[in-house]
């Protein structure tokens, strides 16, 4: 197949939107588009969506991506998915969602995730991580205990993205990461393990197909592409989970390749060539969304999103405004802690119980200190969860950023110095994931070789940690530390 003429699809299933991208044979990005999203909280620790919400959005970041991406609209080979991760959505034998999703960041099945790891105490060397709330495993046994008839009446386990795929293509399949992240894959062999499988009391009829993320899942279905104006029999690849679909965008595919995506939560990926679990760590081992290939996590649930709940709070619509004024303020490190754990916490600490914490206020405290604490807060977290992942294998001294929080040049260089490494900024790097997923179903449509495909993006710019600053923000981390340890009795 000529790319010439082609261009390709990405659509990303996100926590608090949908994007979507179109993507020329140059691979450059041709036109994207959005459709805000909204979590529902209905108890605490409880965080759900309604699938249906997800299918409306899609639509409508479509008919926006449409309108924009002129001609190249009817060149489109091939659709990619990427999304929210580790989330359950359950289907009835209708194929019918019979309640509403449970996301990454619901910490309500801590009790089962106890009980999985104590019935079966390998499952994080079989896995790539022990249970934790957040992964789709738990939830189903949280289900089966405190819903009986709901978990009676599902036939089919979905990820977030996989039940878009269904609506496109009436099949049932996912990839190899978001299969991974539902605790239920056996990362070596890269197919589902009846042992985890069995010991939560789900059925392997329940699973969709688990695919190769550049393989071929199904066909766009009529009334799907005569609605988007595409041509029916599109292919749609296996995409994959957020995490791995933001590495094939910034190139991080090979072993030793790193970057970080600052989303509404937060992930520090290194590819890796092997599989090498290491639980002990609280590091997620999963399989990459390209064949042959591994990745090793440290999975943060509360990133950029710590951001907009402090503008939100201070009654600042505008966050960019307030990222200017904070930067004009800014004198150096600030005299406040903040634990950005708003929706608890996966590494380091594995507790859905952690909250947010703010300390040092005075009633000098202003506006802007505050935010700067919340970005030092999210970025010391970083730092934290980095130590985890040097612990398992080495990583480079120059990592990408990716995600809306790298849109701010002013958090990145907090960032940088408080990892003590270079933050680099790739060309089209605020498409991540949907960009990935384009990648993807290039790679679906044309059987090209990866490395002509997942190359690393144009360096935007590089930004240096300051040696001062990293100096004092290694003091900070230990302080930052010793602040959780000293309030997580508390929680």
């Amino acid at each position: 197949m000529s790319n010439s003429a082609s261009s390709f699809l990405g659509i990303d299933i996100g926590t608090s939107s949908v994007k979507a991208v179109v993507v020329d044979g140059e691979q450059n990005i041709l036109a994207g588009a959005s459709a805000p999203l909204a979590v529902s909280r209905p108890q605490d620790l409880w965080s759900e969506q309604n699938p249906e919400d997800w299918w409306v959005a899609v639509g409508q970041a479509i008919a926006g991506l449409r309108h924009k991406a002129g001609n190249a609209w009817h060149e489109v080979k091939a659709i990619g998915l990427s999304g929210q991760m580790h989330g359950a959505v359950l289907l009835d034998a209708a194929g019918h969602p019979i309640r509403p999703a449970i996301l990454h960041n619901d910490g309500r099945a801590h009790a089962e995730a106890a009980w999985l790891n104590a019935k079966l105490p390998g499952i994080g060397a079989i896995a790539g991580v022990p249970a934790m709330p957040g992964f789709s495993a738990p939830k189903l046994l949280w289900l089966a205990r405190h819903e009986p008839e709901v978990f009676g009446r599902a036939r089919h386990l979905l990820l977030p993205k996989d039940y878009a795929r269904f609506r496109m293509t009436h099949g049932f399949a996912t990839d190899m990461c978001d299969a991974s992240g539902a605790l239920l894959l056996d990362g070596a062999k890269r197919q589902w393990s009846p042992e985890i499988a069995a010991a939560a009391g789900i059925p392997l009829s329940m699973l969709p197909t688990a695919l190769e993320g550049s393989a071929v899942s199904g066909l766009l279905q009529g009334s799907v592409a005569m609605a988007w104006g595409l041509s029916p029999g599109i292919i749609v690849a296996a995409g994959a989970g957020d995490a791995a679909a933001g590495a094939v965008a910034s190139g991080a595919v090979n072993g030793g390749d790193a970057f970080i995506s600052l989303g509404t939560a937060t992930q520090y990926f290194a590819a890796r060539g092997t599989y090498r679990p290491s639980p002990e760590h609280l590091i997620h081992t999963f399989c990459h969304a390209l064949p042959g290939r591994w990745f090793q996590m440290a999975a943060l649930l509360n990133g950029a999103g710590a951001l907009a709940w402090a503008a939100g709070l201070m009654g600042r619509g505008d966050i960019g405004q307030l990222l200017e004024d904070t930067e004009r303020a800014f004198t150096g490190p600030s005299a406040l802690l903040f634990l950005p754990y708003l929706s608890g916490e996966r590494t380091p600490h594995n507790n859905p119980h952690a909250k947010g914490v703010l300390f040092g206020l005075t009633p000098a405290t202003t506006p802007e200190q505050v935010t700067q604490a919340v970005l030092e807060g999210v970025a010391l977290s970083l730092a934290d969860a980095q130590g985890c992942l040097e612990a398992t294998g080495k990583l480079p001294d120059r990592i990408a950023v990716n995600g809306g929080g790298s849109k701010s040049r002013f958090w990145m260089k907090i960032l940088a110095s408080a990892l003590n490494k270079s933050v680099l900024l790739q060309e089209g790097s605020e498409a991540g994931p949907a960009f990935g997923a384009a990648r993807l179903a290039r790679l679906a449509a044309t059987g090209e070789d990866v490395a002509a495909v997942c190359s690393k993006p144009e360096i935007a710019a590089e930004i240096r940690p300051d040696p001062e600053l990293a100096q004092i923000y290694a003091a900070r981390l230990q302080k930052f530390r010793g602040l959780y340890k000293a309030v997580e009795p508390l929680f």
